[in-house]
């Protein structure tokens, strides 16, 4: 009768033990899932921004992060400044990273 007792309290030594990676393979598969859902996309568009700020080249039109619409018509300190053209006489100087995209076609900002 004490053994049966025993054995109901789970005392049994192989029988209540569990595979210790089992229990932590949902949290792997979530892991595993946040990669591919949300970094992967993430690193991807990145590259493709750092591509595009790299390839940057006087004479495209360009928008810039807060909206203004230019040409590009130089390039400063050691090509980190941006030279815009936005309007007649009107020249901005703006960080190579404030570039949101790039048309290589339309005339962005000067007057026709």
């Amino acid at each position: 009768m004490v053994e049966s007792l025993y054995a109901m309290a789970g005392g049994g030594g192989a029988q209540g033990q569990a595979n210790p990676l089992l229990s932590f393979l949902p949290l792997l598969l979530i892991l595993l899932i946040m990669y591919f859902l949300i970094m992967r996309p993430q690193a991807k568009k990145q590259k493709e921004r750092e591509k595009m700020l790299s390839a940057l080249q006087k004479g495209d039109s360009v928008v810039t992060i807060g909206g203004i619409h230019g040409k590009i018509i130089g390039f400063k300190q050691n090509n980190q400044v941006v030279v815009l053209r936005v309007d007649d006489k009107v020249k901005l100087e703006v960080d190579r990273s404030a570039i949101a995209s790039v048309s290589k076609s339309g005339n962005g900002g000067e007057k026709e």
